[in-house]
């Protein structure tokens, strides 16, 4: 018990230190932290690597409406027997190319190509609802490790003032103006917070080893925040309007809609007629025959009308019509989530700041009254576990604030997520922002080459 009472006195001593030591040099804002979070996470990182294989979908895609170029080589070996020549061998070869090109395939390139484009949209969204959402969690961590050392330096400040308050009991004791129950009550009260230390050591350190998934390095010099402010919308009307228009969710699930539109008229295509054009040219020769070389050429139109194939490609079109609305139907159920998102935020943020006022006047009555209990106990009108009881009072009260304005920090920024403000740019983050077009461009009218554009 005594080893465990000093490791918890030894990172209470730690904690707090962090706390209070001047912070000029290694100090983390909430915006380093998302910041760092921005370029170092590795879930984040996942999602852009993602993306950019979504936008390979594209020219795959392409390559429907290019010509395709194969070679052929073949020869054949034959040895023929008879009374008039005996055994001979004869041999044959020939080599070529042989070019394909699509005219008209019921639009069905055309139509998978935008679809691999909404594709790549709705996933652009997708991974900026993933850069919030990080952010996000960011900016929770920092806020939940800022409330965790201050509790950690309430509770050590509690444990200080009850080895006074057992001091005091067991001097009153020995010089018969106290009892021994006085002094039991001190010492019960004492081990109770020394465990209560222990707890919130313990959840610390859970917090800074989320804050290290997240954010990608150990936290320093964590200093409460304050609720954000750059961007915040004015009134919860506000808030919801700019959620149900730019939300990346919502976004997200239309450009989906899209996506399974051209999916539907892609699938069509397979019952309307194709044309395709076909180039070979090549070259013969062997001693089979008269023996000459003869170098050979034909183009070639085919025409293609599907008349039943089974009744595979109902199946497919209507599986299509379905997926179609069934992405619609995700749009409102999008919707209805980010409308719910900004409410709960908002709410949150604004019973958060309600409470951090009462909590500090809480904290300012509880003081006065501790005060006062204290005085009365010296001249006998109250006894050590009315003392013990006040400040206890002052205790909660002070370890509510702290978790009120964690949350107020946390609703701020939910609410700026939940709207789809909370990005690098409006909060003004001290990194490079990550351009998702760029990669784009780059590959979608690419026609051959196997390395990735960082070079891979």
């Amino acid at each position: 018990m005594v080893s465990i009472v000093r490791k918890a006195a030894f990172w209470a001593a730690v904690s707090t230190s962090v706390l209070l030591a001047p912070q000029a040099v290694l100090a983390e804002t909430i915006f380093g932290a998302m910041a760092k979070a921005y370029e170092n996470n590795p879930d984040l990182n996942a999602a852009r690597a993602g993306l950019r294989a979504t936008d390979e979908g594209v020219p795959i895609a392409k390559s429907g409406f290019r010509p395709q170029v194969s070679a052929f080589a073949n020869g054949t070996l034959s040895n023929v027997q008879n009374d008039v020549i005996g055994s001979r061998n004869f041999h044959q070869g020939q080599i070529g190319v042989t070019v394909t090109q699509m005219i008209f395939d019921g639009f069905q390139t055309l139509n998978n190509v935008r679809a691999a484009e909404s594709n790549v949209f709705a996933n652009r969204e997708g991974l900026r609802a993933n850069e919030i959402q990080i952010l996000l969690a960011a900016a929770t961590s920092y806020a939940n490790i800022a409330r965790d050392q201050q509790i950690v330096s309430i509770r050590r400040q509690n444990i200080a003032f009850l080895k006074e308050q057992l001091n005091a009991s067991q001097a009153r004791l020995d010089v018969g103006e106290g009892t021994r129950t006085d002094v039991s009550l001190a010492e019960a009260s004492l081990a109770n917070a020394q465990s209560l230390l222990i707890s919130a050591i313990a959840q610390l350190k859970q917090s800074e080893a989320v804050y290290v998934q997240i954010v990608g390095v150990a936290p320093t010099g964590i200093k409460q925040p304050a609720p954000a402010s750059k961007g915040l919308p004015r009134s919860l009307d506000q808030a919801v309007a700019l959620g149900l228009r730019q939300h990346p969710t919502i976004l997200a699930a239309q450009y989906n809609v899209d996506t399974a539109g051209f999916q539907v008229k892609s699938a069509e295509g397979t019952m309307l007629p194709g044309v395709t054009i076909q180039g070979q040219v090549g070259r013969t020769t062997g001693n089979s025959g008269d023996g000459v070389v003869s170098d050979t050429s034909s183009v070639t139109a085919r025409l293609t009308v599907p008349i039943y194939q089974g009744g595979a490609e109902y199946g497919q079109i209507r599986r299509a019509k379905e997926t179609l609305g069934q992405q619609r139907i995700l749009v409102d159920s999008q919707r209805a989530a980010v409308q719910q998102n900004v409410v709960t935020a908002h709410a949150q943020l604004e019973a958060a700041i309600a409470r951090i006022g009462a909590n500090k006047t809480q904290i300012s009555a509880a003081n006065m009254a501790l005060a006062g209990v204290i005085e009365e106990r010296k001249v006998g009108q109250r006894t050590t576990l009315d003392v013990l009881d006040s400040q206890q009072t002052v205790l909660n009260a002070q370890e509510q604030l702290a978790i009120a304005q964690r949350d107020a920090v946390v609703a701020s920024y939910g609410l700026l997520a939940a709207t789809a403000i909370l990005s690098v740019k409006s909060q003004g983050l001290q990194v490079a922002e990550y351009r998702a077009e760029e990669h784009y461009e780059a590959v979608k009218d690419k026609w051959f080459g196997l390395r990735t554009v960082d070079g891979r």
